[in-house]
């Protein structure tokens, strides 16, 4: 693999406003650019996707009764030690652990899968300090 700094500056940036777009929707298009699977170039075992900001995950929406029965869990390995946690809880403490789940969630799990999810920066509101980057804003049809 090729070193991250270096590989950086030669991605696009994108800018995704995630605000009334619906979870599941908005991370499948994610993580469609971090494969790199919108260029011509594809290849599953190589890294060409572009890197992703996701400003306004305070704002997503899921569909159904998700928000009150959706459970996320947690387990230290000790006895005793499962922690669960409601989707409507963990928006109001950490709405971008949602996205971050969910995004890990359909990425490989080996390392590949590790460097493509170092390309997204998860914000609650709209402050973000890759203004820099100038990043292309793309819109989602929901």
């Amino acid at each position: 693999m090729t070193n991250l700094a270096t590989d950086l500056k030669t991605k696009k940036w994108y800018l995704v406003d995630a605000s009334q777009t619906t979870l599941g929707r908005l991370t499948t298009e994610v993580v469609k650019i971090l494969l790199g699977k919108h260029k011509t170039n594809y290849l599953p075992y190589s890294d060409n996707g572009d890197c992703i900001i996701i400003i306004n995950a305070q704002n997503l929406n899921v569909t159904g009764k998700k928000l009150t029965q959706k459970v996320y869990y947690n387990h230290s390995g000790y006895p005793g030690g499962l922690r669960s946690e409601r989707l409507v809880d963990l928006k109001n403490r950490f709405p971008e652990k949602i996205l971050e789940r969910a995004i890990k969630g359909m990425l490989p799990k080996n390392v590949l899968g590790r460097a493509l999810f170092k390309k997204v920066k998860i914000y609650k509101d709209q402050i973000h300090p890759h203004e820099s980057q100038n990043p292309e804003l793309i819109e989602l049809n929901n």
